[in-house]
């Protein structure tokens, strides 16, 4: 067993190389926000998806947009909107009046990556119907499929601090996002390299370091890293902790109305292979679910209203389940 570790190891070295060059090259454009960067990079490597929520100017478009192209990947940011129609996004069928026939017209969906500004702000039918191209990485335009080129990335956004005018995701429609980020603003010194970078001159050019073939090979590497039969159980411990605090010696019952689904448990195990993976690491420590940890259940965690009274949010929740779960 020793000897296959080492050799997982010594393949996550050689294959993991890319991430310094990619963050590198990345951060030639962006200042900070590495905590972002690598969990778009977890979702890549993973074949998941981010929901964040940030307050506008954080670079969330800029950096989605930059990583598309050091990784030489198409790019799409679509606007979400109350009047947007299903067709905007997925494509339609044009009719040709030379030989009376219909082709399809395909929408901004067949990117690489998608940015899904506001997804809040679209009907219910347009949000299905991204959610729907995330979950089976098809689209179907009249009798017709098609199938999304790999890899595919959905980064939609939500913005905390207006609320008018907005159709709130389900539970459900939210539980499909692997990932859910809370972006904050930079600090003093970041904030100053942003202004003596951005308020003038040219932007900087970016060379395409990898290719998405690449990020294509490192999804069999990550799944191939080495998880120990107790990190398993840790993480199971932790999803059921949200489900039935109480057998966990957690005094947080009357705070949760919903646990984590399984889908909870799966995303936990992919994210912190793939944070090993950054690391340049062929096996999983307790760290690296802890890392991830917030990210995979903050929203999965449902809160009661008693919770909201005494207002104590499921990331209060989460962080003290971390807290109290034994550590192997």
């Amino acid at each position: 067993m020793d000897a296959e570790i080492a050799a997982i190891n010594e393949k996550v070295k050689e294959e993991s190389r890319f991430v310094d060059q990619l963050t590198a090259e990345v951060g030639k454009v962006i200042v900070g926000q590495r905590y972002m960067i690598e969990r778009l990079m977890i979702a890549l490597l993973t074949n998941g998806h981010i929901l964040i929520e940030g307050v506008p100017g954080l670079a969330k478009t800029l950096a989605v947009k930059t990583l598309a192209k050091a990784i030489d990947a198409r790019f799409q940011r679509i606007q979400f909107t109350p009047d947007l129609l299903p067709a905007d996004l997925i494509g339609t069928m044009i009719y040709n009046q030379k030989d009376g026939t219909f082709y399809p017209k395909k929408g901004p969906i067949f990117s690489n990556l998608i940015l899904a500004d506001e997804i809040n702000r679209a009907p219910a039918k347009v949000q299905s119907a991204l959610l729907e191209a995330m979950q089976e990485h098809q689209v179907t335009i009249s009798d017709t499929t098609y199938l999304l080129e790999e890899p595919f990335l959905v980064l939609a956004t939500q913005n905390p601090i207006e609320q008018e005018g907005t159709y709130p995701l389900p539970e459900a429609q939210i539980d499909r996002f692997m990932l859910k980020l809370s972006i904050t603003y930079p600090n003093k010194k970041e904030e100053r390299d942003i202004l003596d970078r951005m308020a003038g001159g040219a932007p900087k050019e970016l060379a395409a370091v990898i290719h998405p073939k690449q990020i294509l090979a490192a999804r069999e590497t990550v799944n191939q890293i080495y998880m120990d039969e107790k990190i398993k159980n840790y993480i199971i411990d932790l999803v059921f902790a949200t489900r039935n605090p109480e057998a966990y010696k957690i005094q947080a019952g009357k705070y949760i109305a919903y646990g984590a689904s399984p889908r909870a448990t799966i995303y936990l195990a992919q994210a912190s292979r793939a944070y090993a993976f950054l690391r340049h690491r062929g096996h999983v420590t307790p760290d690296d679910v802890k890392a991830v940890g917030l990210d995979i259940l903050r929203h999965r965690v449902i809160i009661t209203y008693e919770a909201e009274a005494e207002e104590i949010t499921s990331e209060d929740i989460v962080r003290k389940i971390f807290d109290e779960v034994e550590v192997p």
